[in-house]
């Protein structure tokens, strides 16, 4: 039988006790007030951002942004108790990092990220490249059948 955590456990156990941005290797390593740990890639961060420009609006995949390889934070701004903001240096800087967000992205780094190199290369796009081709702006649409088209 599954449980699932009250909301406040959940919460409480997002909230962030240290974060260290290591610029030479382009990681953010966070550690969690429940201890666990995490170093996410820069790049994971800015292509998985949870700003409208990668997330969209209903969207069911973010926005596929390549050539973010070398991509760095040059500032992260905390944004009251809950989140911080990270300036990337490609100027990008609207998406808030709430504790849960961080802590879902650490979660999901495996899929997420496995997910996201099949998608540039299905496009023929690159990590190192900003071309975007325009096979990757199509909208995604949803079948009864659960498929993307």
């Amino acid at each position: 039988m599954e449980t699932t955590k009250p909301a406040s456990e959940v919460h409480r156990n997002s909230r962030v006790k240290s974060l260290k941005l290591r610029q030479k290797s382009r990681v953010l390593d966070v550690e969690f007030a429940d201890g666990a740990k995490a170093s996410l890639p820069l790049e994971y961060l800015r292509v998985f951002s949870p700003s409208a420009e990668v997330r969209g609006h209903g969207q069911l995949e973010p926005t596929l942004i390549p050539g973010k390889r070398m991509v760095s934070v040059s500032k992260i701004d905390p944004v009251g108790q809950y989140a911080v903001r990270l300036v990337f240096d490609d100027g990008h800087n609207t998406g808030l990092f709430t504790w849960s967000i961080l802590r879902e992205l650490s979660a999901q780094f495996e899929t997420n990220w496995a997910r996201y190199l099949a998608r540039l290369e299905e496009h023929g796009m690159s990590r190192d490249s900003e071309i975007t081709k325009l096979s990757a702006l199509g909208p995604k649409k949803w079948s009864p059948k659960g498929n993307l088209h």
